[in-house]
């Protein structure tokens, strides 16, 4: 009797676990086809010739890495990355704690923070150019200050990579100010009344109750953050064309250029490129986060 009762309880144990099963099967079936088979065709072609029949070895990798295009466009994709994502890193942080502190006007900066993900990119790329062309409203503002000419296209030359970071900083900001908005929201206040009560300031609060609570935020937004990096090519792309200023030809230039050529071989290699980039800079995150947990 009693293994008949523990049969009985072991199948209704297993149900609920097929049900979920059952359920999962067909995201299951879509990631696999749609996901990991062309991932691992990828990672076959990046040792295949360009018909994909014979094994060639390394050769793809070293004519990608000894390609000055792709040197050029990984190095100015890296420098994008260091220098973008820490200003959108520490700048939308710093306004979610002014919105967070100002409550009386919190619905006003939303609204004006958060515009730019309203507006379409084309259109957005638009109102650049007219404030940013030769005869834009920059030079003219220049021109009415100094009473000297200003022909300077911004979007070209040494003010291009400035330029480029100034509108991905635009774009992203609200977005990620309202992932930070909804880490402080997660936080009790009863720790910033008790630590009110002892006396704390702002900075003691931000200190040791604000940042340490924000931790699962912060991987957050600087995973989102350096996956717009590759997205910011829109802007790139119709503020300066497809061959723009060598400063801000980066690696989604590159594939749309091998793209048009079907060098499948190159971009299957330079895909594997940029997983091992991200795969390392994942290990050291990683790493660095459980050396954090164990000196804690």
């Amino acid at each position: 009797m009693d293994r008949d009762c523990q049969n009985i309880r072991c199948r209704k144990a297993r149900h609920p676990a097929r049900m979920a099963y059952l359920f999962l099967t067909p995201s299951f079936l879509g990631v696999t086809v749609f996901f990991v088979l062309p991932f691992l065709d990828v990672v076959r072609r990046s040792f295949s010739d360009a018909m994909g029949r014979f094994f060639v070895g390394l050769e793809n990798y070293e004519s990608v890495w000894n390609n000055q295009a792709f040197r050029l466009a990984g190095g100015n994709t890296i420098c994008f990355l260091a220098a973008a994502l820490p200003l959108l890193f520490t700048g939308s942080l710093v306004l979610s704690l002014m919105v967070y502190e100002t409550k009386n006007c919190k619905g006003l900066f939303k609204t004006s923070l958060i515009l730019p993900m309203a507006v379409p990119a084309a259109a957005m790329v638009l109102v650049w150019k007219l404030l940013l062309c030769p005869d834009g409203a920059v030079n003219q503002l220049l021109m009415a200050l100094t009473g000297q000419i200003w022909d300077r296209d911004w979007v070209n030359g040494r003010t291009a990579f400035p330029m480029l970071v100034a509108t991905y900083l635009w774009k992203n900001t609200g977005y990620d100010m309202l992932l930070w908005l909804a880490g402080l929201g997660a936080i009790p206040d009863s720790l910033y009344d008790a630590a009110k009560m002892d006396g704390a300031g702002f900075f003691d609060r931000l200190r040791y109750i604000t940042l340490p609570n924000l931790k699962n935020t912060m991987a957050l937004v600087l995973i989102l953050s350096g996956v717009n990096v590759f997205r910011v090519y829109r802007e790139a792309y119709l503020l300066t064309g497809t061959y723009p200023d060598p400063s801000i030809y980066m690696i989604p230039h590159l594939f749309g250029h091998w793209f048009l050529t079907l060098d499948i071989q190159k971009m299957s290699t330079g895909a594997m490129f940029l997983v091992m980039f991200l795969a390392a800079v994942w290990g050291v995150a990683f790493v660095g986060r459980g050396k954090g947990r164990r000196t804690e």
